[in-house]
């Protein structure tokens, strides 16, 4: 059975990246990442493509005069790749509505945060000031609105007392390095559907399991 062929986009050390690189390196996995794209040439991510012998490309924003321009050029380097699933993973720039609906459900992101809850930046540091007692990282199909496309599966974790941003961080970071190779074996393994703003996930679940905190 073919192996579904996964792009990767990046803009920094790329620690999403290597748990994806360590699933695609295992024999029963269904999805192989072809190619890497950071628009930072400095980003360390790229010497862990390298080292996994996949191929990368640099494209730089700054080289673009908008970001449609910049948009059309990632998407050239896409599709002479042949990949078949976009994932970003630390990629640090907003791409536009005619990219997001080009690539739709095909175009996957993960998000540090219990979404709808803390989009945009600054998620652990809102989160500790909120009180929430839940956090987590959302792994969503990409749409034209800002962390708002369908939820394909999410992994939460306790705040406990004592927490800053750095540990809750680190805790949550374990979580996404778990959950992000996760949703894409079930997409390369056809086990999701969308439905609107509605993600279906066909097999078993288990719904007893609860995390309780205070327990």
């Amino acid at each position: 059975m073919a192996r579904l062929k996964t792009a990767v986009l990046i803009s920094g050390r790329g620690s999403n990246l290597q748990a994806l690189l360590d699933a695609a390196g295992r024999t029963d996995y269904p999805a192989e990442v072809v190619l890497v794209i950071s628009n930072l040439a400095d980003a360390y991510g790229l010497e862990r493509a390298r080292l996994a012998g996949v191929a990368t490309c640099v494209i730089d924003h700054k080289a673009f005069p908008d970001r449609a321009a910049f948009d059309a050029a990632v998407d050239a380097e896409l599709r002479r790749s042949g990949a078949e699933l976009i994932c970003l993973a630390g990629f640090m720039r907003l791409l536009g509505p005619a990219f997001a609906n080009a690539w739709r459900d095909r175009l996957i992101n993960i998000h540090p945060s219990l979404l709808p809850s803390f989009k945009g930046l600054h998620t652990h540091r809102r989160a500790l000031e909120a009180g929430v007692k839940l956090h987590g990282c959302t792994v969503h199909f990409v749409t034209a609105e800002l962390d708002d496309g369908p939820i394909i599966i999410q992994g939460a974790v306790p705040v406990v007392d004592g927490d800053d941003e750095d540990r809750l961080a680190a805790r949550v970071l374990e979580v996404e390095h778990r959950i992000y190779p996760l949703a894409v074996r079930l997409i390369a393994e056809g086990r999701v559907e969308v439905n609107g703003q509605l993600v279906r996930v066909r097999g078993p679940s288990d719904p007893g399991r609860t995390l309780v905190n205070p327990a």
